[in-house]
């Protein structure tokens, strides 16, 4: 299940948001440059935090893997719908589709890296379907050109069963979850991703211009607890996949906390 979702629903997922975004260019320039500004805070703070910790390269791999990828589709959506209403969902989308896009490039590159060289990872993420998809998007939407019903039907349909199907591989591996080896590891990991990266993402929304409904959605999908696509990298690639199925269980069991105080902020902000 956990192929069957890597090689042909995520694709369809990547392709599918991207075709039927409906917003503006210079409106999705901003929020994908604060996404790839908290990407790149969350992995710098997770690089600096994992010094103490003595990890070797593939606890590390995994270590920057489930802080810099966060549960932005079908965690962050629906709260973000809740808390702030149909204008701040439109921002939100954006940011999904390119923490999405990171997720199937930069997120393999750090799930291989744990076990290849630099190289080889960087060929492994050639290998990768739903790049593909995203590159196969990107050159609909340059030349103008519109995606026949008898591909995006069955695209769509792959597409929304994506997510659900990422969430029951979720569910399969937390069954099978052990307590972790060195749970201040696992510990560290949460409160980067649920603490220090929220506490960054509201300084780089202000830094990039982002206000009203864009400020919320932003600072909101900053302080997702991690992907749970993060153990479909794991389980493809060998990146401790009990590590990292540990680290989304437990922040996702402890977001609500800060993300309901996190609402309570930006309701005011």
């Amino acid at each position: 299940m956990s192929r069957v979702t890597f090689h042909a629903l995520a694709p369809a997922l990547v392709f599918d948001l991207l075709v039927t975004s409906e917003v503006g260019a210079g409106q999705f320039g901003r929020v994908a440059l604060f996404y790839l500004l908290v990407a790149a805070s969350a992995g710098l703070m997770a690089r600096v935090a994992a010094v103490p910790l003595r990890l070797d390269r593939r606890a590390l791999a995994a270590f920057l893997l489930v802080v810099v990828c966060s549960n932005t589709g079908n965690y962050a959506l629906p709260v973000t719908l809740l808390a702030f209403g149909r204008e701040a969902l439109a921002h939100a989308s954006v940011y999904f589709v390119a923490s999405a896009s990171f997720s199937y490039t930069g997120g393999v590159l750090l799930a291989a890296s744990g076990r290849h060289s630099w190289p080889h990872a960087l060929l492994g993420v050639v290998r990768v379907p739903a790049v593909w998809a995203a590159v196969a998007a990107g050159l609909a939407l340059g030349l103008g050109v519109e995606a026949p019903a008898a591909v995006m039907t069955p695209v769509s349909m792959m597409s929304d069963a994506a997510l659900p199907m990422m969430i029951l591989v979720l569910g399969m591996q937390l069954e099978r979850a052990k307590r972790p080896d060195r749970p201040g590891v696992v510990a560290t990991a949460v409160f980067v991703s649920l603490v220090l990266t929220p506490l960054a993402a509201i300084g780089l929304a202000r830094l990039v211009g982002l206000e009203g409904p864009a400020f919320q959605a932003g600072v909101l999908q900053a302080s997702m607890p991690t992907a749970v696509i993060t153990t479909i990298l794991a389980l493809e690639f060998d990146a401790l996949p009990d590590f990292v199925t540990s680290v989304v269980f437990t922040s996702t069991l402890l977001s609500p906390l800060t993300v309901t105080v996190l609402i309570a902020f930006l309701r005011n902000a």
